[in-house]
């Protein structure tokens, strides 16, 4: 289990505003997509230059959606807002990859999304890592940005839209945006699917009793669980607002879309603080099986300290080296003393029986 990693750039004492990337150090070039799609026509072509980002014209009944892959390059996200004429604090939020999902709606006539898209890292030990994401959406465009770290997150949208299956190719850039959060919500369901798997493994050696289950297993699943809480959580306050709130951007008819989306949102919600509930009952009984471990491991060590106890006093009385000492002189002393020892253990055990003691 790794520690969350904190960056150290920062834009602190800077102007409101101020691009500054943070996050991991990126080696490869920021790639861009742009798409343009309708009930009848499919573009989906590399962007070369600025002028290949532009959306269509507001005449053209067809969808822009700009797929950026790489926000470290601070002077193209610059250009890319100046063309769309984003807000400044929007660019800022977009290149802090350690900021945290947020809903913001524009009085320019669009709103802004950044959330968290979580994928399975290792599965033993169970780690999660977070991808930094966000959506611009206006009146016949959406932008998404989106880190260099893994593969296209987005391309079983693009499929669809390849294919013209579904119902994406005749909705606009509102539908498009509700493919694109449904990406990133299923994701959720396969991550939790991991830490099921991991939590069921951990509970099978819980109840086996498994020597080599430590509790910085436990706890290390209880963080991953903390973590996926803490970067799903605030993606329901969005889309609730974004369900009771008129927004000019989402047509009346796509709001049970995004209903449905909230309502898998607290389904994995739910099914987190299940798992952690769980993993805390996990630690518990861990800890008691430990616990009655040691307590039989000391009763079997009390038990056997209180059999030679009389033995040992037997053995120290006859082991003095006075002269006046009758049974020295016994012909069968040894062998008397050898039962009597016998006699006392067979006597302490019967005893400890019948107090059900062992």
């Amino acid at each position: 289990m790794k520690k969350t990693k904190r960056y150290r750039k920062r834009n602190l004492l800077t102007s409101p505003g101020t691009l500054t990337y943070i996050g991991p150090d990126i080696a490869v070039k920021t790639k861009i997509r742009r798409i343009q799609y309708s009930d009848k026509i499919f573009r989906d072509e590399p962007a070369h230059s600025l002028s290949d980002c532009a959306p269509a014209d507001q005449t053209e009944p067809v969808t822009t959606w700009l797929d950026v892959d790489g926000i470290h390059e601070i002077s193209l996200i610059e250009k890319l807002g100046k063309l769309y004429e984003l807000h400044p604090l929007l660019l800022e939020d977009v290149v802090n990859t350690e900021h945290k999902p947020k809903l913001e709606v524009y009085d320019a006539g669009y709103l802004f999304l950044t959330l968290k898209m979580l994928h399975v890292q290792s599965e033993s030990p169970i780690e999660i890592s977070c991808e930094h994401v966000s959506f611009v959406l206006g009146d016949n465009y959406v932008i998404s940005f989106q880190e260099e770290l893994t593969e296209d997150i987005f391309k079983p949208v693009l499929e669809r839209l390849q294919a013209s299956v579904g119902k994406t190719r005749k909705n606009g850039p509102d539908y498009l945006l509700f493919a694109l959060l449904d990406v990133v919500v299923d994701n959720y369901f396969i991550v939790l699917e991991k830490l099921g798997d991991s939590l069921d493994r951990a509970e099978d050696q819980v109840i086996a009793g498994a020597h080599d289950l430590s509790l910085k297993d436990l706890y290390a699943l209880k963080r991953e669980l903390s973590i996926a809480r803490r970067q799903i959580w605030p993606l329901r306050d969005m889309l609730n607002q974004l369900i009771r709130e008129d927004n000019a951007q989402i047509n009346k008819e796509i709001i049970p879309y995004y209903r449905d989306l909230y309502d898998h949102v607290m389904q994995v919600l739910d099914t987190i603080d299940s798992y952690r509930e769980l993993v805390a009952s996990l630690a518990d009984v861990h800890l008691s099986t430990l616990s009655n471990r040691m307590n039989s491991v000391m009763k079997t060590l009390t038990i056997f300290s209180a059999v030679f106890m009389p033995l040992t006093f037997i053995v120290g009385v006859y082991g003095m080296n006075f002269e006046n000492m009758p049974e020295l002189k016994w012909h069968y002393g040894y062998f008397y003393v050898w039962g009597l020892m016998a006699v006392v253990t067979i006597g302490m055990i019967f005893y400890f029986k019948s107090k059900k003691w062992m």
